[in-house]
């Protein structure tokens, strides 16, 4: 009787510790890497070459991680050049928003040869914010001033738009079927494109002046929006136009920006626990992951297979999440 008690306790601590194990094994693993002091990373975009760009915004220029080794390398943009946004285009090149050139360039991976396509003129103080291609190849983006616009590649032409609400237009995102949508910050909604008019559909969420400020959408078109005033991640639906929404852990959340991963699931940027959040829609439920350095204040996210990346523009760091398993 009494080791048959035994063996029994046993058996179950030997299930405990090896249930542990395979939690501990799964769990998460950030990795920060230092860039030049004085980058301030604000965007993010891994390149297909295994290489992260980010955008050093206080010092004019692109740069560039090689996370096998660390190095790091700068472009510099231009005079008066203020790089916010930088994605990775069907093309390979990195694709920048810059508020100090009033222009998006096109960066050459392999000769770093930039290619500058101002705004029109009148457009002048667009203070221009992130970009996304849509199903054809064009390039959409925001301007904080009030304006989104459109650039096509392929013949230089751009178009701009006048936003509803005026100032905030912020993040911008594409769906798997190439429509594209924005949020506002400052007009706190969020917005889809016609993409053959140019045309804004506003499409309200459930909290008033909730500061919308980033979106992405997941495999299945849905929307996901960080909304930095309220507190709130939410959700939009286009199939049946129902929101939802969600309040991470912790107190006073501040979520930065969104991401949603090759999994579904969505990452928070969240400035007041210092930490990457992971919602997971099936669970209905958040796991947070403290950023190793203090002050992080991780601006926009960015991932691939495996990966989410993120800009510490707080701490001139750059850091990767690694090991990301479904529930």
């Amino acid at each position: 009787m009494a080791q048959g008690w035994r063996a029994g306790v046993l058996f179950l601590v030997g299930v405990a510790a090896i249930a542990w194990a395979n939690v501990a094994a799964t769990a998460p693993r950030i990795e920060e890497f230092p860039v030049p002091r004085g980058s301030r990373p604000h965007d993010v975009a891994p390149a297909p070459d295994g290489t992260v760009w980010y955008t050093a915004q206080p010092r004019g220029e692109l740069g560039r991680l090689d996370p096998k080794s660390g190095a790091t390398r700068h472009v510099a943009l231009g005079a008066g050049s203020r790089p916010h946004g930088v994605i990775v285009g069907p093309d390979g090149a990195a694709w920048v928003t810059d508020g100090g050139l009033n222009a998006i360039v096109r960066v050459e991976p392999t000769t770093e040869r930039l290619q500058v396509f101002p705004l029109p003129e009148g457009r002048e103080g667009a203070n221009l914010n992130t970009a996304a291609f849509d199903g054809a190849g064009r390039l959409w983006f925001t301007g904080q001033s009030g304006v989104y616009g459109r650039l096509d590649p392929a013949t230089g032409t751009m178009d701009v738009w006048d936003a509803p609400r005026g100032r905030g237009p912020y993040g911008i995102c594409a769906t798997p079927g190439g429509d594209v949508y924005y949020v506002s910050l400052a007009g706190s909604f969020l917005a889809k494109v016609d993409l053959a008019t140019g045309a804004t559909t506003v499409l309200e969420p459930p909290t008033k002046n909730q500061g919308a400020r980033r979106v992405w959408s997941d495999s299945k078109g849905r929307l996901w929006v960080s909304e930095w005033v309220a507190g709130n991640l939410a959700l939009y639906d286009p199939a049946s136009g129902r929101w939802r929404e969600w309040k991470p852990p912790g107190r006073n959340p501040k979520p930065y920006s969104v991401y949603v991963d090759e999994r579904d699931g969505v990452w928070l940027a969240e400035w007041a626990a210092n930490a990457m959040v992971r919602f997971d829609p099936v669970r209905e439920s958040f796991d947070v992951y403290p950023i190793p350095s203090r002050g992080a204040n991780v601006r926009q996210m960015l991932g691939r297979q495996g990966e989410v990346w993120a800009a510490e523009s707080g701490t001139d760091k750059l850091l990767v999440v690694r090991g990301i398993t479904s529930r």
